[in-house]
Order: C-alpha cells, then structure tokens, then sequence
C-alpha cells in the first residue's frame, strides 16, 4: 500500500486553467500507482479550464460544488457526486459558473514521456 496523507500532497499548475489550485494526491512518485494519477482541484467562482483537448481520457468527479462541462456546444452540470469521462482528443471546456469553491477529483493516465 502506498500512503500518502492530504497534508503532503504537492501544489501542481495545470496548463490552460485559471482560478484554481491543484494537488496531486497520487502520482509521480516512488510507490505510487503505475498507470495514472490522481488531482484535487479546487475551482474558485468564475475558474476553469479550456477549451483545449489531450490525447489520453480523463474522468472528472465533482466533489463539492458545481461545474458546468462543455463539449460541442452542449452544456452539462456536474454537482456533487457526479462524474463524467472526457475521451482522448475530446476538446472541453469547464467552468464555475457558482460563486462557491467546485472540488473536484481528476484522474488521469500517465503520458508516454512522464
């Protein structure tokens, strides 16, 4: 088993967002998972993300708040509890249209270069 305690999880900056911080609380360390890593993100109101794309999926859980999901021009909002997978070359765009903080998890494979 690989711990890791909230309080050592470790700041990372996220290409193409704003208003938020991330911590990585699994991942790119020795002991941890092989295949993906795992993100809080904390959206502040008005944060997000986008509209870009990767080439690998991502799953998005929405712990605390809201967030509102854009793909192809369609909107959906993610509450508590709710997830959704965004697929590989998927272009999104997430925001915090709520004046509250959206916690969400992010997990996330590793790329071929990390």
């Amino acid at each position: 088993m690989h711990l890791k305690k909230f309080n050592d999880a470790v700041p990372y900056e996220a290409p193409n967002h704003f208003g938020v911080v991330g911590l990585r609380l699994q991942g790119f360390e020795e002991g941890g998972p092989d295949n993906q890593w795992v993100g809080l993100s904390q959206f502040l109101p008005g944060g997000g993300a986008g509209p870009d794309s990767t080439p690998f999926e991502k799953v998005y859980v929405v712990l605390e708040g809201e967030m509102t999901v854009i793909v192809d021009g369609v909107e959906t909002t993610l509450g508590k509890y709710d997830s959704c997978t965004i697929p590989p070359n998927e272009i999104r765009k997430i925001e915090n249209r709520r004046n509250d903080v959206c916690t969400m998890l992010v997990v996330i494979p590793y790329t071929p270069e990390a």
